[in-house]
């Protein structure tokens, strides 16, 4: 018999923004694995950490933080092989993501490594786009608008060019790509009722209008939302 491979949601910071399903799951597992960074505690784990039964086996998927289409490739190797084991001797393994595992989650790094014949589970989490629109209390798209999810660190002309053909926006990864996200913003008209969040569900969660923050660098957890016709009723 082979274990199954969870990919696990745990949310965006708020240990009671775990659904019911990914609760469960994660009192019932033998292993847990969770992203980390090289040195340091592991934000994931501490979002979980208050549901943990404890005596579960653990891996630390520690890595670097690498720009990129596939980051750290040979450490993902590495630590797909100490789930297998697990796997292949009979254990579940849940990995534990930040917000939704597919959602700009590691877990699809493992996802791809992953061998055939172990089952997958994925159980989805609250992400940080929706987070981020609850914590504004600001409606994203209604009715037939579209909605564009954009990193902050695309070239500017082609940020610009892809929030000219939608009704609204996320921009994510905002840290110190500020500056570029508020000149194009301001260039399409878009800067007044755009609203960037800090760290939603963490300590130190900040909502301000965009034109209210200081023109430097955010931090990695933040989010720009951009509406068009904000006056307009959803």
């Amino acid at each position: 018999m082979t274990g199954t491979l969870y990919g696990l949601g745990v949310g965006p910071g708020d240990p009671e923004l775990l659904t019911l399903k990914a609760l469960r799951i994660l009192r019932e597992v033998p292993a847990i694995a969770y992203p980390a960074p090289e040195k340091g505690d592991s934000m994931t784990r501490a979002i979980a950490a208050a549901h943990l039964p404890g005596g579960q086996a653990e891996i630390a998927l520690r890595m670097p933080m690498i720009a990129g289409d596939a980051p750290a490739d040979a450490h993902y190797d590495r630590y797909v092989s100490e789930i297998v084991a697990h796997l292949e001797a009979g254990r579940d393994v849940a990995v534990l993501c930040e917000g939704d595992p597919l959602f700009y989650g590691s877990f699809m790094y493992v996802l791809i490594r992953l061998e055939g014949g172990h089952p997958v589970e994925v159980v989805p989490g609250v992400s940080s786009l929706t987070a981020c629109a609850a914590a504004a209390a600001m409606p994203l798209v209604s009715r037939n608008e579209t909605l564009a999810v954009l990193p902050a660190p695309l070239p500017e002309e082609e940020l610009e060019a892809r929030l000219v053909s939608v009704h609204a926006a996320a921009i994510m990864k905002v840290g110190r790509h500020l500056p570029k996200v508020r000149r194009v913003l301001s260039r399409l008209g878009l800067e007044d009722g755009a609203r960037y969040v800090e760290r939603a569900c963490l300590d130190g969660e900040k909502v301000l209008p965009l034109n209210e923050v200081d023109d430097g660098r955010a931090p990695y957890f933040s989010m720009i939302l951009v509406r068009k016709g904000m006056a307009a009723a959803p």
